[in-house]
């Protein structure tokens, strides 16, 4: 686990400063960085450094998605969209992408969703029962980090059925024992060790992953503060995916 590393491990933006400046100096530098090829696209290689490891990794991966699955995912912010394009390369009949706002919703059935649901009357859960013939799903990734998001995966999961949590909880949140204890069920929490990247960069590269889509904005790094302003109210702006240019 390489996040788990005593000697490396989740550094930036951690235990050192992030990475929105001209120069960055790497640590570990000969074991975390990746050669990309000569004329590929910078903008979309960004994606490649967390977003869509992390769906992946934490998300698809830890969730055992296979063939003829069907998966719910709880966020359509960017970490959800990468976990529905990266659950593709499974090829699940029904994809159930459960969110609050219209727009990533739209957005999620262009990138692949099967069915959206907004859950601002609460509702997912029975519409997901609907969807499934009230049998539930056979894995729900949780990607925003709140107790009510975490709470509709416990609530849509089917028997022998997989919880891939990937959102960051900053609160306690329940767990549904006295529902979950006989239903052979399996829950992960993981941070992403981006041990799938050359896999990723491989898809990429032959035209079988397409992570541009989740760009919204481009942005000086001079305007860095209007950077923040819009990426906050994201909502209103249509934000997913923010770059920042230093030219």
């Amino acid at each position: 686990m390489y996040s788990q590393c005593e000697f490396g491990g989740w550094l930036l933006e951690n235990k050192i400063d992030g990475t929105q400046s001209e120069y960055v100096r790497i640590p570990l530098a000969d074991a975390s960085l990746y050669l990309i090829s000569q004329g590929a696209d910078e903008d979309t290689l960004v994606m490649f450094s967390d977003v869509l490891p992390t769906g992946f990794e934490t998300g698809v991966l830890k969730g055992k998605i296979k063939l003829g699955d069907i998966l719910a995912i709880v966020g359509a912010g960017p970490i959800g969209l990468a976990a529905l394009l990266t659950a593709q390369f499974y090829s699940p009949p029904k994809v159930i992408m459960i969110d609050l706002d219209d727009y990533r919703l739209e957005v999620a059935k262009h990138l692949g969703a099967t069915a959206t649901i907004n859950d601002k009357n609460n509702t997912s859960v029975q519409d997901v029962l609907s969807l499934t013939n009230q049998k539930g799903v056979d894995a729900a990734i949780e990607a925003v980090g709140t107790l009510e998001t975490f709470d509709i995966c416990q609530s849509i999961i089917g028997p022998g059925s997989h919880i891939a949590n990937i959102g960051a909880h900053g609160k306690s949140a329940g767990l549904r024992l006295e529902k979950l204890w006989d239903r052979n069920i399996t829950l992960t929490t993981a941070l992403v060790d981006t041990y799938a990247t050359p896999t990723l960069l491989k898809a990429f590269m032959s035209g079988k992953l397409d992570p541009k889509q989740l760009i919204t904005h481009h942005f000086e790094l001079k305007d860095v503060l209007e950077a923040y302003k819009t990426f906050g109210d994201a909502a209103n702006q249509h934000a997913l995916k923010v770059i920042l240019k230093n030219t």
